[in-house]
């Protein structure tokens, strides 16, 4: 049973047993406190807000869900330290299935196959499929805009371990 200890901090279920034939057009905001959580579950400075647009729509074995979701997030630039704002944007698409049919209709190669996620008592969670999509679009080395990793940082207040060899070279 999905919980929202279970599935982390933000948590949207739509029952997709009913869907319009044209689909249903969905769209989730986090509140200040689940975006809070977020950003201590993933170890970034803040997230001011997160949003989620989808189409979910009735496909021949199951749902689809696509759209997009947006960070306004504040993350720590891993040259400089410094803190800095951005925005992700990441694209969503992904097919959901009932337990019962989400075996592959053909032979495939084990690497090949990518499992629709599961439709659970009729239900679809879109708050952990927008947490999940906001932690793949992370980037894991985030770097401030204009920040290069050089020797400005790279030896700032440090000597280089070989600079000892460089000066036994020279005769120092």
């Amino acid at each position: 049973m999905m919980t929202p200890d279970t599935v982390g901090p933000l948590t949207r279920l739509i029952d997709v047993r009913h869907l319009p034939p044209h689909g249903l057009a969905q769209r989730l905001e986090a509140t200040p406190e689940e975006c809070k959580a977020l950003a201590e579950d993933f170890k970034l400075s803040a997230i001011r807000s997160l949003v989620g647009d989808y189409t979910i729509a009735k496909t021949g074995k199951g749902v689809r869900v696509t759209g997009r979701i947006t960070a306004d997030m504040t993350q720590i630039c891993v040259v400089s330290l410094d803190p800095f704002d951005s925005i992700l944007e990441e694209d969503v698409e992904i097919d959901f299935a009932d337990t019962d049919t989400r075996q592959p209709e053909h032979a495939v190669e084990v690497s090949e196959y990518d499992p629709p996620d599961e439709i659970v008592n009729g239900r679809i969670d879109i708050g952990a499929l927008t947490a999940e999509f906001l932690a793949l679009g992370l980037d894991p080395y985030p770097k401030k805009p204009g920040v290069s990793f050089d020797e400005k940082y790279a030896h700032e207040g440090e000597e280089s371990p070989f600079a000892a060899l460089g000066k036994l070279k020279k005769g120092e």
